[in-house]
């Protein structure tokens, strides 16, 4: 089978879950859609500080899923469009956005086919959390970027550090299992999901780690000038075994041996 069929069906099968996630997560606590709807940002301290006042900003948020960053931004003035596989995502994205009077848009289809849906030029490109992973090639993700971003816009993206993708967290305990750039594709099949451990519906997803330097050299190689990349310790979000809380509500490994996420930020000339 050619590989461009092979993605084509990784996609359609992580297209599915996703769009089974999408209800899951909108009744979690950690989406907490009750107390967003009343107001409360989905944007935690990493975004917020590195991107600071975004009023009257075109902003393009990729990977958006149901659309509570892209709403979050959207509130702090920025004008949105979030992009996402999930058209279940995008459904409740648009209602959403209906319900809380906000001006977003969305737009159903997969992130490296951005420039086929849009056209428009936006100040920032951002997404965040849990998103390259999704993707077996980067550099048709930072051509796209650049094609987005207008003449001095800026890329900024936080998300999970590649040492933690190398471990297979199924078991009893996390063994590590995966390259840190490693370019066959991984495959797991598991009950639940990180927002809900106990749903029982069925995770199907095909994925792919992508070390650091791969994402950088996606980024210049697109015509990017990377500002900074920095790495951190802690985490935003307990969705890993065995993190400890920390007094600034962040979560650590108890030993810190490795860290928990990146972010990275770039500016088109």
């Amino acid at each position: 089978m050619a590989d461009s069929v092979k993605q084509a069906n990784y996609f359609k099968t992580n297209q599915a879950t996703w769009n089974e996630k999408v209800k899951v997560h909108a009744e979690s606590d950690m989406y907490n859609l009750k107390a967003f709807k009343k107001g409360k940002t989905s944007l935690m301290p990493y975004e917020l500080d590195a991107l600071g006042d975004v009023s009257g900003k075109r902003l393009l948020h990729l990977q958006c899923h149901f659309g509570q960053d892209t709403l979050s931004w959207s509130r702090k003035g920025a004008k949105c469009i979030g992009v996402d596989l999930s058209d279940e995502g995008i459904t409740l994205a648009k209602k959403l956005n209906d319900e809380l009077q906000l001006d977003a848009e969305f737009v159903c289809c997969n992130v490296l086919d951005t420039s086929k849906y849009l056209d428009a030029e936006f100040d920032i490109v951002f997404t965040s959390y849990g998103v390259i992973g999704w993707l077996p090639n980067l550099k048709p993700w930072g051509k796209m970027i650049a094609e987005r971003l207008t003449s001095g816009g800026v890329f900024y993206m936080v998300e999970f550090h590649p040492i933690v993708w190398m471990f297979d967290y199924l078991g009893e305990t996390p063994t590590l299992k995966y390259g840190y750039m490693q370019d066959d594709v991984i495959y797991e099949e598991y009950e639940g999901t990180y927002a809900n451990a106990n749903s029982k519906i069925i995770s199907k997803e095909y994925g792919w780690n992508h070390g650091l330097s791969e994402v950088v050299n996606a980024l210049t190689e697109a015509g990017l000038h990377v500002d900074y990349l920095n790495e951190y310790d802690e985490s935003p979000y307990n969705v890993l075994p065995d993190l400890i809380k920390t007094q600034s509500e962040m979560y650590v490994t108890k030993d810190k041996l490795y860290p928990l996420i990146f972010d990275i930020k770039a500016t088109k000339p």
